[in-house]
């Protein structure tokens, strides 16, 4: 059998749509591996549940008899400090947990700024 003269540039014409269009794709598309969509998801789902002890935390830093001195401190501290103070008060150790969460922690801490 005989293959006709078209076929070749035409299989190479498509092998090339298919590497632009993966390139394309990937780049600016919006695509993601399996992988990259897992990790998404964890980030998303931790940040989710983070928000949501949020409340709690803040309630904590009300509640707590040493909060003035707490509250001063971390007026004072700055950056990665003011999340180990949150997290030396207890306000950022969810309820039933031995440690205390680091994405609770920031988003208290946003939380407490803001308020």
């Amino acid at each position: 059998m005989k293959t006709p003269e078209w076929l070749a540039p035409a299989l190479y014409g498509a092998a090339a749509g298919a590497v632009a269009l993966a390139i394309v794709g990937f780049s600016w598309g919006g695509w993601v591996t399996g992988a990259t969509a897992q990790k998404m998801a964890g980030e998303a789902s931790a940040s989710a549940v983070a928000a949501s002890w949020t409340p709690y935390c803040v309630a904590r830093s009300k509640d707590d008899p040493n909060s003035s001195g707490t509250l001063a401190e971390l007026k004072a501290a700055n950056g990665f400090n003011r999340l180990k103070i949150l997290e030396s008060a207890g306000w950022a150790t969810p309820l039933g947990a031995d440690e205390p969460n680091r994405a609770l922690a920031r988003a208290c801490d946003q939380a407490l700024a803001e308020g």
